[in-house]
Formats: structure tokens, C-alpha cells, sequence
């Protein structure tokens, strides 16, 4: 890949957080230095090592690899024997260290877990625990040894810090008597590795020994007394022992590394290679990323894409596709709309994958292997060589055309801008002509018409859009692929406060042509967002669909489960009731041979029977049914006129006579939606309410009411979509009345969700009205927010 495309997508910005999220130096340089690859079977198994280790890390949690630094000089001078200080040793002991911990975190939880593509370099780890426990055992820190390095070292230290003793309780015993006089201060000193005590210049000749030092106004002389000069030489000789026995430790320690030096050098390898590997499985967790899909037919299908550097909180998602249909995608619409989003999307994610990384993006994006990409994307104009806009991206450009094959992805953000607008797009039509031809994969974004024309007329070209609500004057980021886009410039000029009059002006200076062009796109556009939300609607109905289905299904199983319920109890009852008859058959027969066989008379055998008729007539009494309910009045066909309200006993429902009874005495009743013929016998006469009011006739029994009635056609549902709120609330109150007449328990009003403001009106009018009892809105399955459900009073 060439760098001007990397830094032009953006991709070293990429690369940039991946070494973020590194743990050592060295797999930090190696993520800034990471490069796309064209090889497929390298990118899969890339992207394959990068889900794995997401995988592990969703599992397990993060790993850390803090603590490997760059060991490979250190390995060198081990293999010409050279011996190591302590604080390169403590870094080989460092890099073990971590191995262990890596190696731990790859062991499995359970034997049921498959091996992936990481467990090849896991194993081929070397914690070498030996090598690092006897670094760890010898050395304390960087700059000292522990005494237990080794048994002469031990009895070295211990001789030194029993001179050492003598030494101060020497020194202590003259400081605090005899020469306390003669001293400048009462401290003992050290100078040139030797103890001293500080005497006072004019008192030299009271403290013999050897002078070490002087003060630098020269009244203080550092003495070292004869008394401990012999005890000085020998911690003197001791130390001298000591630092010999400290070379031949670390000479041993490092002919312990040395003989692993391959096994380290290993080690390092395989560690950065880890370390770069969770580090792209940290980024692709960072923005949610998925593994796409690789294949070197051309196709790029991504599934909701979101670009990895915008705030993944208000980044809007888009869907491309490119190389199935057509192979080249022209994008216009307004500027600010996305445009270029689009095409630094496409661009990136194609570097990413290759270069093994996850893309924000659906799981199942597809995207090809590209051997080269090339992108003129921004103003590239230039003083110092005299370039101006235009000259710029034509010198990009022709380094383009002499590049580009069927193995490309090209990318034009505002081709042929800069220069004269005919002459402009025309270069633009022959040059994308030209890569078309090739069968590079091609996008590029536009504002002439004439390249939507030139999409819409050539096989293998492809409009899309970048959709803008003119009404908010804000685009949406949507990306739309089979629609030219607008750019809209009359209508955001007329709500920025550009007057008609010139707008209208400047419509006279397009060409009908240009106009009529203009009215197809925008019939496009209506069309296309008329049929999204029919699809959107149908969706909805789809999945309320599907709600009843799984409801009804629900109450089916909760059927046949009290169908078997019943069933069971009717069994074990008829069980029961057939255990008490054999009882008592059995209790007969023994009592009838008991009175043949004694003397019993007769009285007592008519007294058992009694008593056994008795419990039997209980236990059948048990078994019968339950007499159907009778009317409180026995009806006649005169008691009954049309539109009288009563009750179905047997349906346990109320309803109004339709019909008069016939000679049989059968009758039509209207009860809400249903219509069925009853028998008078079956109906109780309702004591309705009466309804009183100016205007009534008081023919027909003199009293000035009417009874209250209703004909069959009111239904269960009334539907106001489309009303206004005026017309609405004058059908709802004739249609309450109605199916308040009809008794019905509850109906639903259908209002549509939309601004609210329908909704508002018909709850308004909900809560004034007497006949209502509550209402509430639809759940799901009933309409939701679109619908309220409204219960009557009884």
C-alpha cells in the first residue's frame, strides 16, 4: 500500500490507538509500523488471531504484558560471553516472569474447550521458572545481592558486619572519652572507604593516626585513629573478597541464561507477537468491532458501519454495497451530508481488515483484497509548487490512472471540482469511463447532474445519497444506494431567509432539461420515502402478527393443559365414585347374608336399607348437575317488543330483541357484534334505564321516555384515522352512545400515533364522558400508543 493513501484515510490515527493499548515498547513500534497485507490467506488468519484473542479476553479478561522490554542486546553479549550486571539480569527475569503469567492465562477452565488459532504460540512459550527463580533468589534489586546468592558470600557479609561492629564500638568508646576535646564534632565519619572521626587542626598532634581528608577551610582534619586502622584494613580486605564473590555469582547466572539463549530470544518473539494480537482484540472491543468476511471477487457489503473515529455515541451507521451490481458508486447530495464520511469508510475499513483488524461493523460485512488503494480525498493546492486546486487533484489523479488495475479500490471525493462546471464533469465522466473499463472498484462523490445521468444510463453504475431533511436543514448521514441525490441549494436558501423573488429568478436560469431532471429526483426521493414507511408499517403489523400468534398458541397449550386437568379429575372422581359402589354393593351383600343367617327381624333389615338409600341418594345427589339457571319470570311472546334489553341465560350474555318471537317461540337477539336465535324460554326481561329528554314522544305509553335500544350494526372497533380532532371527537360521541346502547363491556378507538395531538383530543373527551368507566392505551399486540382501549360502566 502506498503511504499517501494511509495518512489521507486516516489510518496511522488507527494505528496510533492500537499502540496505545499495547503493554511493551517493542509491540508498540511494531503496531505504529503495521501494514495492510493483499495476501488472503495472511488476512484470515490475522483476523482469525484477533477474534480468538477477543474471544479469550470476553472470557477471561484482559491479559497485561507490562514488564517485556527489548532484551535482544543483552541476548548478543550473552552469546560472546559476556557477563551480566544485575539490573540486565532482573530484565531476562522480567520477561520470564511475564511468560509465566501468559502461560497460566492459557490454560483451559474445562477439557470441553477447542483449540484456536492461539494455543500453536501459547505452547511454544518457555517460562524457563528455574533460570528466573534463581535470578529472582540471587538478586534483591538492581543494585544488590542477596546474601543467600551463595554460602561464601554469606560468611563474607557476616565477617564484614561483625568488623564493621568493632569498628564503630572503637570509634564510640574514643568520641564519647578520651578525645572527645579534641573534636569538631562527635561523629564518625567515613573518607575514602576507611572511618575517620573529625579532629580539630590545632589538637593534630593529640589523636595519632593517618590523616584521610581536610575541611575546606582546613580547621577540621579527618583522622583514621590508630586504634582501628588494622580493623579498617580488614573490613578493607573483606569488601575486596566480597565484590569478587559478587563477579562469580553473576558470572554463573549468566552462564545459566546463556545456555537458554535461544529459548529467550523465542520467548521475546512470541510475546510481542501476543502483545500485538490482544492489542488488536482491545481495539476491536473499544468500538465493538466484528471480523468481516474476505473474498477477491471485488464485493464490499458492509452491514451498518459505523467509522472507528467518531463518536461511536452520535455516529449514524451505513450500508454499502459495491462490486455484486455495479462497480463503481457515484454519491451526491448536499455538502456536510456524509459524502465523504462514506467514502474515508469504505477506504478504512478495506486497510483495517487487511491489515487483520476488526471493522465497527455488523458480524457478516463483507469486504475484497485489494492490492492497491488509492484515495483524492481534500484540498491538497500548494504555494511553494504553484498548484492550485484543481492542478492538485489532477496531478493525484493521472498518478491514479497510471496505477490503477481490476485489483484497486479508488476513491474521488468532489471529482472534477475546482474548474469550469461543463468542462469539469465531463473530465469526471471519461475519467470514471475509464476505470470503469479497467474493472477497478470505484466511489466518487459529486454535485453534477451530469454524473447522475451518466450512473443512470451506464450498466454497471450506481446513484446513492447522502439524505437531507430539507425541512431541519440537517442531513441525516444516511447513506442511500440506488437514488441520485439533491443538493437541495434552493430549498436551504429559502429557510436560511433568501427571498422568492430570487429564488424564483434563479430558477428561470435552469434548463428545462435541468428541471425536469431536478422533479424526477425529487419524485424519487417522495416515492422512496413513502414506500419506507409502508414497509415500516407493514413490519410493525408483521411483528403484532406474530404477538397474537405467539398469544393464541399461549392460550391453546394453556387449553389443552386444563383439558387434560379436567380430564385427570374426571378420572380419579369417576374412580372414586365406582370404589363407593363396589363399597356399598359390598356392604349389602354382607348385611343380606348376615339377616339370612340370624335372626333379625324385619324392622331392623328395613332400617339398614333405609340408611344405605340414604347415603346413596347423597352421593347422587353429589353427581348431578346443577340445574340450569331459571328466569326470575317466565317471558310471553307479548311481554317482548324490538329493541327491549335482556339476557341470554345461557350465554350469560345481554343483548337487544331484534326479532319478535315466532309460534315456537324462537327469537333473533343482537348481542354486540353477534346475532343469534334464542328461545324465550332462555331470556330474563332487563329493567333498563329509561331515557328522558325535550323533544321525546310520549305516544306509545304516555310516560315521555324511550327505552333504550340499539340496532345490530355499531362494531368493536371505531377508526378515526385521518380526522381532525373537531370530526373525530362528533363521530366518537354518536359511537360511544351506540355501543353503549348495545351493551358492549369495552371498545377500541383507533387513532394513530402521529403528533399527539388526536390522541389528546379523544382522552379529553375519554375523561368527561359519564357512560366511561377508564381507558387505557393498547398494549403490545393491541396497536400500542395508536390505539385506546375503553371500558363502560355497567
Amino acid at each position: 500500500m502506498n503511504e499517501k493513501v494511509l495518512k489521507t484515510l486516516e489510518y496511522d490515527k488507527i494505528t496510533a490507538r492500537l499502540a496505545d493499548l499495547a503493554g511493551s515498547p517493542l509491540a508498540k513500534a511494531h503496531c505504529l509500523e503495521l501494514k495492510p497485507s493483499s495476501d488472503l490467506y495472511e488476512i484470515q488468519a490475522a483476523q482469525r488471531e484477533t477474534s480468538d484473542a477477543l474471544s479469550r479476553l470476553l472470557r477471561k479478561g484482559s491479559l497485561s504484558f507490562s514488564g517485556i522490554t527489548d532484551v535482544r542486546g543483552i541476548l548478543k553479549r550473552l552469546e560472546i560471553g559476556s557477563i551480566l550486571g544485575t539490573d540486565e539480569l532482573l530484565r531476562l527475569c522480567k520477561l520470564l516472569e511475564v511468560c509465566a503469567r501468559v502461560k497460566a492465562y492459557s490454560r483451559r477452565d474445562t477439557e470441553e474447550e477447542s483449540r484456536d488459532s492461539l494455543d500453536d504460540i501459547f505452547d511454544a512459550l518457555q517460562p524457563l521458572t528455574p533460570v528466573s527463580s534463581e535470578i529472582r533468589r540471587c538478586i534483591v534489586s538492581e543494585n544488590e545481592l542477596s546474601d543467600d546468592a551463595s554460602p561464601v558470600l554469606f560468611k563474607l557479609r557476616r565477617s564484614m558486619r561483625h568488623t564493621n561492629d568493632k569498628v564503630h564500638a572503637q570509634l564510640t568508646s574514643m568520641v564519647n572519652g578520651s578525645v572527645r576535646t579534641y573534636l569538631q564534632d562527635a561523629v564518625i565519619t567515613m573518607r575514602n572507604g576507611r572511618y575517620c572521626i573529625p579532629v580539630k587542626a590545632e589538637h593534630r598532634g593529640q589523636v595519632p593516626g593517618m590523616i584521610h581528608d581536610q575541611s575546606s577551610t582546613g580547621s577540621t582534619l579527618f583522622v583514621e585513629p590508630m586504634a582501628v586502622v588494622k580493623l579498617n584494613n580488614e573490613l578493607r580486605e573483606l569488601e575486596l573478597k566480597e565484590e569478587r564473590e559478587i563477579e562469580v555469582i553473576l558470572s554463573n547466572l549468566s552462564a545459566l541464561a546463556a545456555a537458554e539463549t535461544e529459548a529467550l530470544s523465542e520467548d521475546l518473539t512470541f510475546l510481542t507477537q501476543l502483545d500485538i494480537i490482544f492489542a488488536r482484540a482491545q481495539l476491536s472491543r473499544s468500538y465493538n468491532g466484528s471480523e468481516p468476511v474476505f473474498n477477491t471477487e471485488g464485493r464490499i457489503h458492509i452491514k451498518k458501519g459505523r467509522h472507528p473515529l467518531l463518536d461511536k455515541k452520535s455516529v449514524v451507521p451505513i450500508d454499502i454495497r459495491l462490486g455484486t451490481d455495479f462497480q463503481l458508486l457515484i454519491i451526491t447530495g448536499p455538502n456536510t451530508g456524509g459524502k465523504t464520511v462514506s467514502l474515508k469508510t469504505v477506504g478504512l475499513f478495506t486497510l483495517m481488515g487487511q491489515a487483520g483488524l476488526h471493522i465497527p461493523a455488523f458480524d457478516g460485512s463483507e469486504l475484497a483484497v485489494f492490492e492497491e488503494v488509492f484515495a483524492d480525498i481534500g484540498d491538497e493546492q500548494s504555494i511553494e509548487q504553484s498548484l492550485s486546486t484543481f492542478s492538485s487533484h489532477m496531478k493525484t489523479i493521472v498518478s491514479i490512472l497510471e496505477q490503477a488495475s481490476e485489483n484497486s479500490l479508488v476513491l474521488f471525493d468532489e471529482l472534477g471540482a475546482g474548474t469550469d462546471p461543463t468542462e469539469g464533469a465531463a473530465l469526471a465522466i471519461s475519467i470514471l469511463s475509464n476505470l470503469h473499463r479497467r474493472g477497478a472498484r470505484t466511489m466518487a462523490t459529486t454535485h453534477y447532474s451530469e454524473l447522475k445521468v451518466f450512473a443512470l444510463s451506464t450498466p454497471g453504475v450506481e446513484n446513492g445519497c447522502c439524505e437531507f431533511d430539507v425541512e431541519t436543514l440537517r442531513p441525516t448521514y444516511r447513506l442511500l444506494i440506488g437514488v441520485p441525490g439533491k443538493s437541495n441549494a434552493f430549498a436551504i436558501s429559502s429557510k436560511l431567509g433568501l427571498s422568492d423573488e430570487i429564488i424564483e429568478e434563479a430558477k428561470t436560469h435552469l434548463s428545462e432539461q435541468d428541471e425536469s431532471f431536478e422533479d424526477l429526483i425529487t419524485s424519487l426521493e417522495n416515492s422512496r420515502v413513502t414506500i419506507e414507511r409502508e414497509r415500516e408499517e407493514i413490519d410493525r403489523y408483521k411483528q403484532e402478527i406474530h404477538s397474537l400468534k405467539q398469544r393464541l398458541e399461549q392460550k391453546q397449550d394453556k387449553l389443552e393443559n386444563s383439558r387434560e386437568d379436567i380430564l385427570r379429575k374426571a378420572r380419579e372422581e369417576a374412580r372414586a365414585i365406582l370404589q363407593d359402589a363396589k363399597d356399598y354393593a359390598d356392604t349389602t351383600i354382607r348385611n343380606f347374608n348376615k339377616f339370612g343367617k340370624e335372626n333379625i327381624s324385619a324392622k331392623e333389615m328395613e332400617k339398614e336399607r333405609e340408611r344405605l338409600r340414604k347415603k346413596l341418594s347423597g352421593v347422587e345427589k353429589n353427581l348431578t348437575l346443577k340445574a340450569e339457571k331459571k328466569p326470575k319470570k317466565e317471558l310471553s311472546a307479548k311481554d317482548l317488543k324490538i329493541g327491549d334489553g335482556v339476557k341470554v341465560l345461557s350465554m350469560n350474555l345481554k343483548g337487544t330483541v331484534s326479532t319478535l318471537p315466532n309460534s315456537k317461540g324462537n327469537l333473533y337477539v343482537q348481542m354486540g357484534i353477534l346475532r343469534s336465535q334464542v328461545n324465550i324460554k332462555d331470556l330474563e326481561l332487563l329493567d333498563e334505564p329509561d331515557i328522558t329528554g325535550p323533544g321525546v314522544s310520549k305516544s306509545g305509553g304516555g310516560s315521555g321516555k324511550i327505552k333504550m335500544s340499539k340496532s345490530a350494526s355499531v362494531g368493536m372497533e371505531l377508526n378515526l384515522l385521518g380526522k381532525t380532532v373537531d370530526e373525530a371527537i362528533a363521530e366518537l360521541d354518536k359511537y360511544l352512545d351506540d355501543a353503549y346502547l348495545a351493551h358492549m363491556p369495552s371498545v377500541r378507538i383507533v387513532h394513530g400515533k402521529g403528533t399527539g395531538a388526536l390522541r389528546k383530543g379523544v382522552h379529553n373527551y375519554l375523561r368527561r364522558n359519564k357512560h366511561v368507566k377508564s381507558f387505557r392505551l393498547g398494549e403490545f399486540g393491541e396497536g400500542d400508543a395508536g390505539v385506546t382501549i375503553v371500558e363502560f360502566r355497567q
